[in-house]
Order: C-alpha cells, then sequence, then structure tokens
C-alpha cells in the first residue's frame, strides 16, 4: 500500500466513526420520537403539551442531521503535541462526551480558515478532506509550520498543497444550486463570518468573490454563537428574486441550520405580493426617501373638517356638529401618537361625547346614564353623523391609499409638489391596477402609519386579549406542576393547544409583517432605494444586518453607488462597517481581466484585484454580418456549449444572455436548433425543466443577477447598451453578464452593435 493509499485509508476510519456516531444519534433520535408519538392524546393537557413539545424538538433535530449528511467531515488540525481536531459541519461527541467532530463555527476551528505559516500558534498542519457521499477520495495538506516534520512526512505522502480543494471546487460543474463553502473559507472570508453581531457588516466585493456565500455562512456562524437571541426572534434572507433565493436555498440546511426566512423585497408584506413591474423611472421615483413624506401627507390630508357639517335630531332636539368639536377631537386622537386608524377610535370617541354635550346642553334637567348612552347609541347610527366623522377622520387600508396616489394624478401633485409633470406621468396607472415591487416598501409604510385595517381592528384586538389570556394561563398551569425549566415556555404550550406545535418561527414570522428579526442578511444590496431600506430597519430594530453587495453591478436607478453615503445615514458612521472582498474566485482571469477593464472605462468602481486562475481560451468574440445569421450563430453555439458543459445528470448550467427586445426570437431560434441537435429524450428534458432551474437559459441582465454559469453567451453588448435606461446602469448590467461563467465567455455581436460599444 503507498503512503498515500494509507493516508486515504487512515482518513477513512476517521470519517467512518464521525458518520458512525451521526446514525447512533439519528437513530437515538428517532427512537424518542417514535415512543413519544407512541403515547399518542393520553394524560392531562399538560402531559400532553410536554410530550408535543419534545416531539417538535426530535423532529428539527432529525431535520438538522439529515441536512448535514453530504459532507460531514471536511478537514483536520494537526497541533504541535500531535493532537488532532476533525473538522465538520456539525459537533459530534462520542458517549463520555469526548471530541469526535468540531463545529466549523466554533473558536476551535477559527485556525483551520485563518492560521497562516506567519500566525499558525500552535498549529503546525491543516488537511483538507475530500469526500463522495461517505467515501475519502481525497487529501491535500498544508503545512503551516515549516520546521515541523509534517513537511516531510506530507511531501511523502504527496498530499502536499496549497489551494487544491478551493480550485477543484471552481472547476466543477455548476447545479443551478448554490454550494456552500464550508470546507474552502478563506482568512480574509472567516474574519467577517466571525465578526460582532451588534452592528451592520457591509461587504463589498465584485462578481465571484464569495459574497453571498460569506454572508449565509455568516448567518449560520450567528445561530451558532448566538442561539438563544436568534432561536426566537430569526434572521431574514433577503434576495434580488425568487430565482435567486431557490439557488441558495440549500446553503443554510447544508451547515446545520434551518427554519430561515427567504424573502424577496416584493414578498415582505404577507398577502400581498408584487405582481407587476414598473418603469425603470417610475421604480426611482417609488423608492426617493421623499416618499415616506407623501404616503405621511396622504394620510394627514385625510383628516379635516368636512365643509358641510350635519344637524342630527334626537328626541326631537337639535344637535349640531361643530367645527371647534371637531377640532378639539381630532386633537384629542393626535395626542395618543397611535397609528391612523387606532387613533381614529379616540376621535370618534371625543365627537360622540361632543354631540352628547350639545344635547345635554339643550335640556331642563341632568340626564341620567341610561338615557345618554340610548343618545350615543341614536348618534352613532344617524347616517349624517357617520358620514361626517368618516370625512373629519376617514378610516383607511394601505391598499387603497396607495392606488389612491398613483390613479389621482392631481391629487398626486397636489401632496407631492417636488415631482414634475413627466413624473406624475410615470407614477399613474388606472385605479385598481396589481401592485409592483416598488409598491411594496410603501405599502408598508402606510401599514406602519396606518395601524390595523378598520374592519379587522376590532377582531384583532380579541385575538391578542385572548391570546394574552391563554399565554397567562399556561404561565400558572408550568408554576403549578413545576414544569418549564427552559424546555417548554407558555408560548409554547400555547401553541401546542391551539395545534400550533409543528410551526416554526421562521413560518410565523413570514406571515407576521410587524415580526422583528434578530438579524436581517441583505444580498445584491446595491440594489435597494431608501424606501426599500426604512421597509427593512423597521424589521430588525437592533440594526444587526449584513449587507452584501457590489456598487459597480447596481442596475437599479435608485440605488447605491456609494456604501458610506446610504450607511451612515441608516446606521450612523460608527454602527457599521465596511469589509472589502478582493479576490474572485469564480471567473478565469481572462474573463475577469476583461469585464473589470470595461467596467473601468465605464466610470464604475472595481474592487476585485485578481483572479485566482487562468483558463486560456476562456474569452471569445465572434463577428457576424447581420441580424439574421447572428440568431443561426448564437443557436450553433449554444448546442456545441451545451455538448460540453451540460450533463444528462443534471450539472452544467449555460446562458444566453440577451437584449430584451431579441430575446423571444432567440429563446426560439435556440430551442429550434437544440431540438434538431440533440437526441430526443435529452432535448424533452432540457425543455421540461422549470424556469429557475433551466440548464440552457436564455435571459436578460437582470434574470442572471447573483447566479453563475459555466458558459456564457453575450449576445448584441451594444444594443444591451442601447435599451438601459442610462449609460452608467447599462455598463453595470453588462459587468453583471460578462461576469457569470466559470468556464467561457462569449461575446457575439452584429458589425453594427461595434459601432455602439467597444468591448
Amino acid at each position: 500500500m503507498s503512503e498515500y493509499s494509507a493516508q486515504i485509508h487512515e482518513e477513512q476510519r476517521a470519517v467512518d466513526r464521525a458518520y458512525g456516531r451521526l446514525d447512533a444519534l439519528r437513530a437515538q433520535v428517532r427512537s424518542r420520537l417514535d415512543t413519544i408519538r407512541a403515547a399518542g392524546s393520553h394524560g392531562s393537557p399538560t402531559q400532553r403539551t410536554e410530550r408535543d413539545s419534545f416531539a417538535t424538538m426530535y423532529e428539527d433535530r432529525l431535520t438538522q442531521m439529515r441536512a448535514v449528511e453530504d459532507r460531514l467531515v471536511f478537514g483536520r488540525l494537526d497541533d504541535v503535541d500531535d493532537n488532532r481536531r476533525y473538522i465538520g459541519r456539525i459537533g459530534l461527541s462520542n458517549d463520555d462526551h469526548e471530541p469526535i467532530l468540531t463545529d466549523w463555527r466554533a473558536e476551535a476551528a477559527r485556525p483551520f480558515y485563518e492560521a497562516t505559516p506567519s500566525n499558525h500558534g500552535d498549529i503546525v498542519m491543516r488537511r483538507h478532506l475530500t469526500l463522495r457521499f461517505r467515501e475519502v477520495v481525497g487529501i491535500e495538506d498544508e503545512v503551516l509550520d515549516i520546521d515541523s516534520s509534517q513537511v516531510g512526512q506530507a511531501a511523502a505522502s504527496g498530499t502536499l498543497t496549497g489551494e487544491g480543494a478551493l480550485l477543484a471546487s471552481l472547476s466543477s460543474r455548476r447545479t443551478g444550486k448554490m454550494t456552500d463553502i464550508v470546507a474552502t473559507i478563506q482568512a480574509e472570508q472567516d474574519r467577517i463570518i466571525r465578526s460582532d453581531m451588534n452592528q451592520a457588516v457591509v461587504v463589498q466585493g465584485g462578481p465571484g468573490t464569495g459574497k453571498t456565500a460569506v454572508a449565509l455562512h455568516r448567518a449560520a456562524y450567528l445561530l451558532y454563537t448566538h442561539r438563544r437571541t436568534l432561536e426566537r426572534s430569526g434572521v431574514l434572507v433577503v434576495g434580488p428574486s425568487t430565482t435567486f433565493l431557490r439557488y441558495i436555498d440549500q446553503v443554510l440546511p447544508s451547515l446545520g441550520e434551518t427554519g430561515v426566512v427567504s424573502r424577496t423585497i416584493g414578498d415582505l408584506v404577507p398577502g400581498f405580493p408584487a405582481t407587476a413591474t414598473d418603469s425603470p423611472v417610475a421604480a426611482q421615483l417609488k423608492g426617493d426617501r421623499r416618499m415616506a413624506r407623501l404616503v405621511a401627507d396622504a394620510i394627514a390630508s385625510r383628516i379635516r373638517i368636512p365643509a358641510e357639517l350635519p344637524v342630527a335630531r334626537v328626541n326631537g332636539f337639535a344637535v349640531p356638529m361643530l367645527a371647534v368639536d371637531i377640532e378639539r377631537a381630532q386633537a384629542d386622537a393626535r395626542r395618543t401618537h397611535q397609528p391612523h386608524n387606532k387613533a381614529r377610535e379616540t376621535f370618534v370617541r371625543s365627537m360622540l361625547a361632543a354631540l352628547r354635550v350639545r344635547y345635554a346642553e339643550q335640556l331642563d334637567y341632568t340626564p341620567d346614564e341610561a338615557e345618554m348612552s340610548r343618545v350615543t347609541s341614536m348618534l352613532r347610527m344617524d347616517d349624517k353623523v357617520r358620514k361626517a366623522i368618516n370625512l373629519a377622520w376617514l378610516p383607511m387600508t394601505a391598499p387603497w391609499l396607495i392606488d389612491q396616489l398613483w390613479s389621482h394624478p392631481e391629487r398626486l401633485r397636489r401632496l407631492a409638489p417636488w415631482l414634475t409633470d413627466d413624473q406624475v406621468r410615470a407614477l399613474a396607472r388606472p385605479k385598481g391596477s396589481p401592485l409592483t415591487r416598488s409598491d411594496i416598501p410603501l405599502l408598508d409604510e402606510a401599514m406602519e402609519l396606518l395601524g390595523p385595517d378598520p374592519k379587522t381592528s376590532g377582531r384583532l384586538s380579541a385575538k391578542d386579549a385572548a391570546r394574552a389570556e391563554e399565554e397567562q394561563f399556561a404561565r400558572d398551569t408550568l408554576a403549578q406542576n413545576g414544569i418549564g425549566s427552559g424546555i417548554v415556555t407558555a408560548q409554547m404550550l400555547v401553541d401546542n393547544i391551539n395545534g400550533a406545535d409543528t410551526e416554526l418561527t421562521a413560518q410565523r414570522a413570514a406571515s407576521d409583517r410587524e415580526w422583528t428579526y434578530g438579524h436581517i442578511v441583505v444580498d445584491e444590496a446595491q440594489e435597494l432605494t431608501a424606501m426599500d431600506w426604512r421597509m427593512l430597519v423597521r424589521r430588525c430594530p437592533s440594526r444587526s444586518f449584513t449587507i452584501v453587495g457590489d456598487v459597480a453591478q447596481t442596475s437599479a436607478l435608485g440605488g447605491t453607488r456609494s456604501w458610506r453615503r446610504v450607511m451612515d445615514r441608516l446606521f450612523g458612521e460608527a454602527r457599521w462597517s465596511l469589509n472589502e472582498l478582493t479576490i474572485d474566485y469564480r471567473n478565469p482571469q481572462e474573463v475577469s481581466d476583461l469585464a473589470s477593464s470595461f467596467a473601468q472605462s465605464e466610470g464604475l468602481y472595481i474592487s476585485t484585484v485578481k483572479a485566482v486562475r487562468a483558463l486560456p481560451d476562456s474569452v471569445r468574440r465572434v463577428t457576424v454580418d447581420d441580424r439574421d445569421s447572428l440568431l443561426d450563430d448564437v443557436a450553433a453555439r449554444t448546442v456545441e456549449l451545451t455538448r460540453e458543459f451540460v450533463g444528462a445528470d443534471g450539472t452544467g448550467r449555460i446562458a444566453v444572455i440577451t437584449p430584451d427586445s431579441m430575446h423571444d426570437d432567440m429563446l426560439a431560434r435556440v430551442r429550434s436548433a437544440l431540438r434538431r441537435a440533440l437526441p430526443q429524450d435529452q432535448f424533452e428534458r432540457l425543455n421540461a425543466q422549470s424556469a429557475w432551474d433551466e440548464q440552457v437559459n436564455v435571459c436578460g441582465t437582470q434574470e442572471v443577477k447573483g447566479l453563475e454559469y459555466d458558459a456564457v453567451v453575450v449576445v448584441e453588448p451594444g444594443l444591451i447598451e442601447q435599451e438601459a435606461p442610462s449609460r452608467l446602469v447599462a455598463a453595470s448590467d453588462l459587468y453583471v453578464a460578462m461576469t457569470r461563467p466559470t468556464q467561457r465567455l462569449l461575446i457575439v455581436r452584429t458589425k453594427e452593435d461595434q459601432t455602439y460599444l467597444t468591448i
């Protein structure tokens, strides 16, 4: 047996030990879960609740242990005393509490990511293990202490290397799902992942620098390190699109964390999905911070003195509604500092009280309570009084208010004099139009200022009161039975009684607009507007954020071009930090250099310093005579790339990025070429794939943001620029398009297109 084979065999025993322990724990938890389920519904309500709570805990633990099955062990640390510490996705110990596997997030695992030859402490060697399912198939050693005997041993066994594990992961085919980088986290990334939770951490980095991976690993690290703080409040991950969220949805479970809420900005208000899209100009206007004042003024404009005040008839007496009474009642309501619809309750009470006084002033006796109660009912039921009260303090819902803003241009012009006539026209739309993604932050703002829907506020208040009463009963029950040492809380008991025993924090959070999270991760954050940020900050009062993005990739007209300008306003100068990632792990050097050179020539800020690998012939340029020839050429080249990169096992991804005006023609031509060139079963498999998981994707620049492919074809870049809302946005869009591939970039254009733009 060779030295290398002996090393593989030795590590296989260690890996088998870790998997054996994982299997034993799974069996143990499964047995306990089966025992609890077998007990059924017998016993007192408290005993049933206790069993249900344990069942939920065991189910969550099983889910976690299933999620870490793949590549459970990936590293080893050797110290000066010949002690070995294996690093993996979760921590495992034997029955005697001796460590088998150290969780990658634990402090003891930090040297695996941060130790260097010049600063390695007592660690002499770092070993990377490559697993295929449960089998060890590769070993790579980084000797950190050059005076250690490990140098000779690693050289003799053929395991001595530097960045092999990283490069191997970069060269593998894409799968349509983002994989974690837990085995290959680099030192500059690890420092960000482990940074303080009590601040906003901004990660600026060019394409392929691992921003998204760092953000997700940081979320997993915080959930591990601050479990008590975050397990009840949860973590929110905000991404640019549902396709992107599907792309990353396996990363956190693979790191041992489940239950994180993933949403786009357009999905953050439960029950009101955004189904339409604004023009770039309208989206920019709706994202302006002045829109917050517009919404507040639109609400305030519905508090007024009606032009005509009624006179009610009660028991033969004329009871006038006076302007002075309305003004006093409105002042009473404003002093409550409650949301509009809630404050309206005070306004109505004050108005009815004033009208009762007007009635009593006309009597020559002092009425008793019964008479005044009847008078109040008569006033409340009077149609004229009810109409005047509504006109003086109109009850509203947020969707109605937003719809009114855009469907009445003249009113919009009065409320927002800073808007030009062209801008008002850009915002105007027919009454009843569907909500857009840019409406959602304004809808959220309106909901915050308005409070509960007036039609359901009474029911909500009753529900809240009932919940408070239930939780007090639960606390008393737990105290009387000596239960509730922390495993079962009053809130859990109420949830179980109400049939919500398996409802996770994430599910509750996702359905509650007013839920506040312990931490928020924002990806592609450069696209967010001022109104987007207001909505997110409202959901995290602690201001604990991980914010990742690249100002060179900003495609939204209202997005961010300067982190400092935006973050200082949101968090204050001392409450956020800027961290820059500079190494491109995705693109070959040739692709990175071309894209960076183009972006810099267009005036974009480029933070990437270098790519980690060169790949000859990874950039190709093709010029054709005319548009029809272009369609045929791109279709033929897509077929070639499909044969080279797309596997029948679902691996391999290709993107054909076109101008919006060419999308339909290009899609039809590519499909036709694939149908003719590929075996029928292969074409049908590709053609049946979901839009979010296509191995061959014909799309625009916006759909590929945050994603990566084996090969990318950029079609007519000059026309892409012509169709963009601004030259700077065009540069960002093309920079994004050019930096998606891990293996190959093709730029295909007509001779005419070359006259528009030089790349």
